[in-house]
């Protein structure tokens, strides 16, 4: 099997809402978050509320929109030649993401690249259910933040 020889990052914007950064950052944050080495495809699809609802209870089983989710590929066996491999799938709440911000006094910018971050992260194979996993995720996230410019999100 040849080695999959690049990254792709689309983005989706379902949701058409004001104050969405634009393709070019969030697949900026996404290919940071990622790494250097990361190869194959991610798909960032930016949704409404009711698509957000949905999908967290379809998959989640719980009521209401959310901020974030990540929904990780299975890998493929047979794939051949220059194919991209699927990373996964990220999908982030527009209006979410922006009252989230407003409520915790964060620069929307900085929650936005905040929520890139953690869903790739997820996809990476991170997680918050327990103490340790959550410590060892939200370092990760500062350092990754950090060196995008942006301010630790769990200070204050």
């Amino acid at each position: 099997m040849a080695r999959v020889r690049r990254l792709s990052v689309t983005v989706q914007d379902a949701a058409q809402a004001p104050a969405t950064p634009s393709a070019e950052m969030l697949r900026a944050w996404a290919r940071h978050a990622l790494g250097s080495a990361a190869r194959g495809e991610l798909t960032l699809r930016i949704v409404d509320e009711d698509e957000s609802a949905a999908l967290n209870n379809k998959y989640r089983g719980k009521r209401g929109p959310t901020n974030v989710l990540s929904f990780g590929a299975e890998p493929l066996p047979d794939a051949v030649g220059t194919e991209l491999l699927p990373l996964g799938d990220l999908v982030i709440c527009a209006a979410v993401v922006q009252r989230e911000a407003r409520e915790q006094g964060k620069p929307a910018p900085a929650h936005w690249a905040h929520m890139v971050v953690h869903g790739v992260l997820h996809l990476q194979g991170f997680d918050h259910e327990t103490s340790t996993e959550a410590a060892t995720m939200e370092a990760r996230e500062r350092e990754l933040l950090a060196a995008l410019g942006f301010p630790d999100p769990y200070s204050g």
